[in-house]
């Protein structure tokens, strides 16, 4: 196609506030500033002049929380080619006034294509000699960029974190035994709206299904004892977090399965620190199921989480992942057994490590230091 046809406009029109109903918004201008060096310093290390991105998660990191998405389930609406001269979004023509008014930060140009042509087209005339560098290429560079949160990023995850932990508080305690998996699902994912996130993941499973570690919900009364997973997005931040409620005491081996899964989340925190490699830390886990009475071979039936952030996990831990844990990096591990998963979203510092998903109402006891939730007991 030819670019020269279209539209071309900067973008920055958004409103000068810096947060709205107490949320920080994205865009801050420090944050971008060494988002994109860390990218200029990738093109310098290869020897290339500019960098497609095309994912979601590295379109809503580099633009520092823009949101490149209609449906959730769809590819992102745009493309982003990154040159020593600036920043070129490529979006649909239908998608382009919304985007330079409400999401894209100063000085992005923006240049539309036809909304039934491809975000490809204008790459060519776009990038000039020689071929962009693709996300592929650098992904382990680009996951490095990612790590370190830097100062205004880190305040909008720690607020979405806490808004994630307080709609499972204010939706569980509601609960009874006879409230349905999908009925829990229903009231997280309007909490999760309103607060002006996306509700990625929504399990649950209640005391019948309560052997799956990935429920996805049913018709299903919760029963004696029930958990809830989600995973919100807001800003291209996904917050994470698991939260037990029960109808009884419980029973014995519950209660000890609970607090030997915590003991093994105790053994990752303290294996997850500045310096230390994925892969190191993988090994530990698999160690910490052993020794807290799980066996050996528990790690296998469930992934165990890694870095958070922009993806889920960026990227889900294993033997063979090798990055590095860097200062102000976040982190959602999720150790499971039977009947029994623990999962918070945290930020690794120099001072130690921090809770994110946390809501000061929700029951916890002390583990090493750290506030730890326990099942809600109504």
């Amino acid at each position: 196609m030819n670019v020269s046809a279209t539209a071309t406009a900067t973008a920055g029109t958004r409103p000068a506030p810096t947060h709205v109903a107490g949320i920080p918004l994205p865009g801050n201008p420090s944050d971008r500033t060494a988002k994109r060096q860390r990218v200029l310093d990738i093109l310098d290390a290869k020897g290339h002049d500019a960098l497609l991105l095309t994912s979601h998660t590295a379109l809503t990191w580099y633009l520092d929380g823009s949101r490149m998405h209609i449906s959730l389930a769809g590819d992102p609406i745009a493309a982003l080619l990154v040159d020593r001269g600036g920043d070129h979004l490529i979006t649909f023509n239908n998608e382009a006034e919304r985007l330079a008014a409400e999401e894209l930060p100063p000085g992005v140009e923006l240049h539309p294509v036809p909304w039934h042509g491809q975000l490809t087209d204008a790459v060519g005339a776009l990038a000039g000699p020689g071929e962009p560098l693709t996300e592929k290429a650098v992904a382990a560079e680009l996951r490095a960029a990612r790590q370190p949160m830097l100062p205004g990023e880190s305040a909008r995850y720690a607020q979405l974190c806490a808004d994630a932990a307080r709609a499972m508080t204010d939706v569980l305690s509601r609960t009874t035994p006879k409230t349905s998996e999908f009925e829990v699902a229903s009231a997280l994912a309007a909490r999760t709206v309103a607060a002006g996130a996306e509700p990625l993941v929504l399990l649950c499973n209640g005391s019948s299904r309560s052997a799956f570690r990935h429920p996805l919900p049913t018709h299903a009364p919760l029963g004696r004892r029930a958990m809830a997973v989600v995973c919100a997005r807001r800003h291209g931040l996904v917050a994470n977090l698991t939260r037990w409620v029960r109808f009884d005491g419980g029973t014995p081996a519950e209660r000890d399965a609970e607090e030997r899964i915590a003991a093994v989340e105790a053994d990752i925190f303290d294996a997850t620190v500045p310096g230390a490699r994925l892969g190191g830390i993988f090994a530990e886990i698999q160690a910490a199921y052993a020794r807290h009475g799980f066996g050996a071979d528990q790690w296998t039936l469930h992934h165990q989480g890694g870095p958070a952030g922009y993806a889920g996990r960026d990227p889900r831990a294993t033997a063979a992942t090798d990055d590095v844990v860097v200062p102000n990096q976040t982190f959602t591990w999720n150790p499971s057994g039977p009947g029994v998963k623990i999962e918070d979203t945290v930020q690794v510092t120099a001072a130690g490590t921090s809770v994110l998903t946390l809501d000061p109402r929700w029951p916890a006891s002390n583990v090493n230091g750290l506030p730890r939730p326990l099942p809600l007991q109504l």
